[in-house]
């Protein structure tokens, strides 16, 4: 069998969709069981809409769940704070380049204050 330039170029692009089918479908499995805000119900009729209609019930997935739960916001303070110990941070040199801000005028006091109160968390 010979294959066209156009054939090949043809199942790249099938290859690629489907590679990225099934990457959302792993995606949102997984985000699925990792969200504790879902019930066990809840979260066995979103497995069983995504597998009775992948493409559907992960279009809908997508569309319903909130932006950022408070179990997201939980485990990316807890990330940046991990960042924090293995990257040699400072809280002190931090709040001095707030201060240097503040003193340009490039943050309001409230901002300062804001995000002074977020370096020593």
């Amino acid at each position: 069998m010979e294959w066209s330039f156009g054939d090949v170029i043809w199942a790249m692009i099938v290859f690629y969709f489907w590679f990225m089918f099934v990457w959302a479908f792993i995606r949102v499995f997984a985000d699925i069981f990792r969200r504790n805000d879902l019930s066990g119900a809840a979260k066995a009729g979103w497995i069983l809409l995504i597998a009775v209609l992948p493409f559907l019930g992960i279009l809908i997935y997508l569309i319903v769940r909130p932006r950022m739960t408070e179990q997201d916001q939980q485990l990316m303070m807890e990330a940046e704070a991990a960042q924090r110990r293995m990257g040699g941070y400072s809280a002190a040199d931090e709040i001095a380049k707030l201060g240097r801000l503040r003193d340009e005028g490039k943050i309001s006091a409230e901002e300062y204050q804001t995000l002074k109160e977020r370096v020593l968390v």
